[in-house]
């Protein structure tokens, strides 16, 4: 169960990791799909046999598939902000692309509440430091500074 956060504590989480997700299976199913999503071809995500000829011997993830993967372990990892009525993307200042993620590796985000700001709207911007980490490897995937609205109450 997701852990919650009443809106006059976000402060107190300001500067601490709020959230670690589970181990997810990056396969080259879930390569292809977002191959055909986007229209990236690119040999070294869907050739096979091409690609183990290269210095990754296999094919990898495309870096915007390994960013998207954010929001489904976002969802798993973050504490739910009490009164929230949605959570909404919006954007990044800053994403770097590390290290490769061969097919067949596992995944996961760490995220830390760098900031927060209480609108008089209702709304809270989350800023994120979010991590994506590749298991057994030093090297993340991604590092990204995630900004995520929350609307609280009617909107």
């Amino acid at each position: 169960m997701q852990q919650k956060i009443a809106v006059q504590d976000v402060a107190n989480f300001i500067g601490k990791e709020v959230g670690l997700s589970q181990w997810r299976l990056v396969t080259q199913d879930m390569i292809n799909q977002f191959a055909c999503a986007t229209d990236d071809h690119q040999w070294i995500h869907v050739d096979e046999q091409k690609a183990k000829k290269t210095p990754f011997g296999g094919t990898i993830a495309h870096g915007f598939l390994t960013l998207s993967l954010l929001s489904t372990l976002a969802y798993e990892a973050l504490p739910e902000l009490e009164g929230a009525t949605m959570g909404i993307n919006y954007g990044f200042d800053k994403v770097r692309f590390i290290s490769p993620v061969k097919t067949g590796a596992r995944v996961r985000a760490r995220f830390v509440l760098n900031d927060a700001e209480i609108r008089p709207s209702g709304r809270v911007v989350f800023h994120y430091g979010a991590t994506v980490e590749i298991e057994q490897l030093k090297k993340p995937a991604l590092t990204a500074q995630w900004l995520i609205v929350a609307m609280v109450g009617e909107q």
